[in-house]
């Protein structure tokens, strides 16, 4: 089953969204924001991206700028950072079995489903 992670705020994200539901598969909504991911979601994420987890992090939230910006962290601790302040999390986040994509462009999630 495809998961999305996805905040209804976000252009992009409704447009992940909609992309998936067009599929014709069975997925489920994970409202991030809410439904926050832990440690061990985030560690699967990352690693079926592959990639580090600053690049999972939002960088132009103010939250970023105003708290972590310019600070030497570890992955430990930019994971927890993202636990914190889900808003930092990037959107949408596609998983369908082993792969991931993050949506940014949205038509990438074509890619995996």
């Amino acid at each position: 089953m495809i998961k999305i992670y996805h905040n209804n705020r976000c252009s992009k994200s409704r447009c992940g969204l909609e992309i998936v539901k067009d599929s014709g598969q069975e997925f489920e909504i994970v409202n991030y924001l809410v439904d926050i991911p832990n440690i061990a979601d985030l560690k699967n994420i990352i690693n079926l991206l592959d990639i580090s987890p600053i690049e999972l992090i939002r960088k132009n939230e103010a939250i970023w700028k105003d708290k972590y910006k310019g600070l030497d962290l570890s992955n430990d601790e930019l994971m927890k950072a993202m636990v914190e302040h889900p808003k930092l999390i990037e959107r949408p986040i596609v998983i369908n079995g082993n792969k991931a994509i993050v949506g940014r462009p949205p038509e990438l999630i074509k890619t995996i489903i």
